[in-house]
């Protein structure tokens, strides 16, 4: 967003009332992480603790590799584990909520199917039921209440809705010419090796070559990289901004290519019965995964849990953790302690950290991200073309587009439903960005979003009946030319003692299956510690 469109955005709500035509905004809340809970710890002051607590593992962080930490040392035999999050529910970029209408997710709201090498998220999968059989099979068997119905993509361009997400109605014989182009090269990286026998882009992306010629591209931009092929394309340029705006937070003229590449190249994954192409997801989108992680860990959470402050001892760690909810802290004592929070609050909690780790988690830049439900009355007046999709993106538009909550109820007749309504804050400056986010209220955003749904679907206005933002300043780490090979992120991949590092952090973007194979990684590093024999499933 830059700072035209956030002024139009600020706005937006006293224009708004001042024009008799225009409905009134729907009633709603603004959510989002607490950010004076979190900010606490710059001002401190904190009570000492009160009670002591003692357990074999505490993992600070109750995300997706907080929770996939969790799950792999239970899946060992570790039940001696508390895990502390400092929001009121476990689930990071992959919360959910509910209302009468259905579930619906917060954030992140499906999953690719995931390659051979993401062995992690096949086992969790597994255990989970949405696989069936050998999750290790070249095209494993998914439980089809999992597999995203069709019609699963669309994109309004030009006043139509096309199928799929790439521009295809009205391009001249050059820009086809170079959308061919673009795929082609895209499935030529996706089968290429680098020198060392490994994949060109594995996921998790530690399994990628370490070809110099390969890293080479992580030194350029996404942009100038299509650039440099000859790609100039105006609708093409759309498409990948687009997806690096999705899955990183940033538009392709600040996403390192070696990440934009790998968001088209690194997945290969396969299921018996369906396309290549198609996601998992569910009304809640991943967050059906926390939940049923969740239902498993009950009596070893504490959340609205601050964790103050770290430390380690030659036979123990500790944590200090304020619980905002009973406003007093406990000290938590363990053999291992796993950080599963982001990295950048790493440096305040514990003081004692190596100058190279804390330089290291200092460094990385964030997205600020917006996350929307609108609850609708019934489904919106459709322009013309394809049907109404489970993810409906507006071309050369400052969001994401939205998902269908209830598009996998299956219903035969339509009904109320819930739009999952997404937009990246891609400043090339994020701290400005976030400073936007947080500055402008709820209503400019709702009035935002409505005028932008509103080129689609010209009622959406009238018929919807609540809208609840969330804002989320630090969503995911950017993934920023030089940050994945040629910085500083080695650092926070170490082994620290007593202390493991698991986040999405550590790998320089913010993907579930990065996110998974680091927990799980912290995970088995804290096994072979505590000295129990349990073969990798990495």
């Amino acid at each position: 967003m830059n700072r035209r469109e956030f002024l139009a955005a600020a706005g937006a709500l006293p224009l708004a009332g001042c024009a008799d035509a225009t409905p009134p905004l729907p009633p709603g809340g603004l959510l989002g992480a607490d950010a004076a809970f979190g900010h606490r710890l710059l001002k401190g002051g904190f009570p000492p603790p009160i009670e002591t607590r003692r357990c074999t593992a505490v993992i600070i962080g109750g995300g997706i590799a907080g929770l996939s930490a969790a799950w792999r040392l239970a899946k060992a035999g570790i039940d001696d584990v508390l895990l502390c999050e400092l929001e009121p529910r476990v689930g990071g970029n992959a919360r959910w909520g509910e209302n009468a209408v259905s579930a619906f997710p917060w954030a992140s709201h499906y999953l690719p199917l995931p390659t051979r090498e993401a062995r992690a998220v096949r086992e969790l999968l597994a255990d989970l039921g949405a696989i069936e059989g050998d999750p290790h099979a070249a095209k494993p068997r998914y439980d089809e209440r999992y597999l995203c119905q069709a019609p699963q993509e669309r994109l309004y361009r030009n006043g139509v809705w096309q199928e799929g997400l790439m521009p295809q109605a009205g391009l001249s014989a050059t820009e086809r010419a170079q959308m061919q182009r673009f795929i082609d090269l895209m499935a030529s990286f996706k089968v290429r090796r680098g020198r060392d026998g490994r994949k060109a882009f594995a996921l998790p992306l530690d399994l990628s070559s370490r070809d110099p010629e390969l890293l080479a591209l992580d030194r350029q931009t996404m942009r100038d990289w299509l650039r440099s092929q000859g790609i100039d394309s105006q609708s093409l340029h759309w498409y990948v901004d687009y997806a690096c705006r999705d899955d990183y937070g940033t538009g392709s003229a600040q996403t390192s290519a070696w990440a934009g590449i790998h968001y088209f190249a690194c997945r290969d994954g396969e299921a018996q019965e369906a396309s290549s192409d198609i996601v998992l997801t569910a009304p809640e989108g991943n967050g059906w995964m926390v939940r049923r992680i969740e239902e498993g860990l009950r009596g070893h959470l504490l959340t609205s849990a601050l964790c103050t402050r770290i430390g380690q001892a030659a036979r123990r760690v500790f944590a200090e953790v304020f619980l905002s909810e009973e406003q007093r802290t406990v000290r938590i004592e363990a053999e291992q302690l796993i950080w599963a929070a982001n990295a950048f609050v790493l440096p305040r909690v514990w003081p004692e950290a190596p100058a190279p780790l804390a330089a290291a988690a200092r460094k990385i830049d964030y997205a600020p991200w917006l996350v929307a439900n609108l609850t609708l009355d019934r489904l919106p007046e459709e322009r013309h073309g394809a049907p109404l999709s489970w993810d409906n993106v507006i071309y050369d538009s400052p969001g994401l587009g939205y998902v269908v909550a209830t598009h996998q109820h299956m219903r035969t007749k339509p009904g109320p439903t819930v739009f999952t309504y997404y937009r990246a804050l891609a400043d090339p400056l994020a701290r400005a960005a976030r400073e936007k986010l947080l500055a402008a209220p709820r209503e400019a955003w709702a009035d935002a979003i409505l005028r932008e749904l509103e080129r689609p679907h010209p009622d959406i206005r009238t018929i919807t009946s609540r809208m609840d933002v969330c804002r989320y300043g630090h969503a995911m780490a950017r993934p920023l030319p030089g940050t994945l090979w040629h910085g500083s992120r080695t650092a926070l991949s170490r082994v620290y003692g007593r202390i493991q590092l698991a986040h999405a952090d550590l790998s320089g973007m913010s993907l579930f299956e990065e996110a998974n194979y680091r927990g799980v990684l912290a995970a088995e590093r804290v096994l072979k510690s505590l000295g129990v024999r349990a073969t990798t499933i990495l």
